[in-house]
């Protein structure tokens, strides 16, 4: 059975606006994810990717995309990867997250996020692997969010 999430994404898609409906109610049920409104533009098991928009309200001092809000970015992207992807009975939490910040966040960026197939089934640890990238494809953050997946209760 596919999950809820990833449902919503193959019915919304191919709809005109159906990314920006899909966006907006994947940020309703994580509303912190709203401060950095993202667009989603690929939803599937293993992998998902976001558009991150380059606006004030994310900029800090220097004009570029602040650091922490790449992070929800990246957080975001997990997410609706993990949601897409946990096997039927298992449960996730994240359990902690590394990042190298590599290059300056000057434009919109496209987060991602990663996993291997065989990681759900390996055992309770699942590494996802997160980058975000700029408009002209290079990587400014890239890292790991290491999840922790248990049986549902």
């Amino acid at each position: 059975m596919a999950s809820r999430v990833l449902g919503m994404w193959e019915r919304l898609r191919g709809l005109p606006g159906g990314e920006r409906v899909f966006s907006r109610a994947f940020t309703w049920q994580a509303p912190y994810f709203r401060s950095v409104r993202p667009r989603f533009v690929q939803v599937s098991p293993n992998y998902a990717a976001l558009v991150l928009p380059k606006r004030r309200a994310v900029q800090n001092h220097i004009g570029t995309v602040h650091a922490i809000a790449v992070c929800n970015g990246l957080e975001a992207a997990m997410g609706a990867l993990a949601e897409a992807t946990v096997p039927v009975g298992k449960r996730w939490l994240p359990k902690g997250m590394e990042v190298a910040y590599l290059a300056k966040s000057t434009s919109d960026l496209t987060c991602s996020a990663e996993t291997d197939p065989d990681a759900w089934t390996a055992g309770p640890d699942v590494p996802v692997r997160v980058q975000a990238t700029r408009d002209d494809g290079t990587v400014v953050v890239e890292g790991t969010i290491h999840l922790w997946v248990t049986d549902r209760k």
